[in-house]
């Protein structure tokens, strides 16, 4: 079906249009965007502080829909989206002023692996949300490794997207100036195969564990102990 959402968008609609099946879009749907924006009234609902002085600060991912929640509620907010570098198809959509299709990639955030930004989605987007960054894959597997070593949590690779972001100091925003500072991670559906080579990989991105790779001949005298 292709390495991204949409081919799989695309399969599931075929699907449903040959065998007569209701199709539930995974982000691109108002009852799903409303469902999604709930999250964003719990944590104001759980932190009311954020709301107060010219410091808050929320980050998220950028194909999320809590940014009109939050907006709404509280317009001092500043709202930051998060995408993995290797697809940012809603940061190069609110650059180009409507959805593109970007290049299809491969990401250990295989959840928010969305070639083109949603219909829907876009406007919401660029409506309410004041800056879009991305992060890459050892950033994204670093924070996944934090995540497993100091919460005890696993987060699968776009659920740690926004805390990559934060952990990097990819925003325009310090941590000194965002004290009230909302950010979520999600979600723990990740293949247990790639577990380890994403912990691996986090090790090396934070400087504990160097990979050496050391090309020999193979001829006598080459290899000594």
């Amino acid at each position: 079906m292709g390495p991204t959402t949409n081919e799989a968008c695309a399969e599931a609609t075929r699907l449903c249009e040959s065998e007569g099946m209701v199709f539930l879009h995974p982000f691109d749907d108002a009852a799903v965007m409303a469902g999604q924006g709930t999250i964003a009234l719990e944590m104001l609902e759980q932190v009311p502080e954020m709301d107060r002085g010219d410091r808050a600060d929320w980050r998220g991912r950028a194909d999320r829909r809590d940014a009109c929640a939050i907006k709404e509620l509280r317009p001092e907010c500043r709202v930051i989206g998060v995408q993995t570098s290797r697809l940012p198809s809603m940061l190069e959509a609110v650059e180009a002023h409507h959805p593109v299709t970007v290049e299809a990639g491969t990401t250990i955030a295989d959840g928010i692996a969305v070639r083109r930004a949603g219909d829907l989605t876009f406007p919401v987007v660029a409506k309410y949300v004041d800056e879009i960054v991305t992060v890459d894959e050892d950033e994204i597997a670093s924070a996944i490794l934090l995540l497993l070593e100091r919460e005890k949590t696993l987060a699968e690779g776009a659920g740690a997207t926004a805390l990559a972001a934060l952990l990097q100091g990819k925003t325009s925003l310090s941590m000194e100036r965002a004290r009230r500072l909302g950010c979520w991670y999600a979600a723990g559906n990740i293949d247990v195969t790639l577990l380890s080579r994403i912990i691996e990989r986090g090790m090396v991105q934070d400087g504990r564990m160097i990979l050496l790779r050391i090309h020999l001949l193979d001829k006598p005298g080459r290899w000594r102990i």
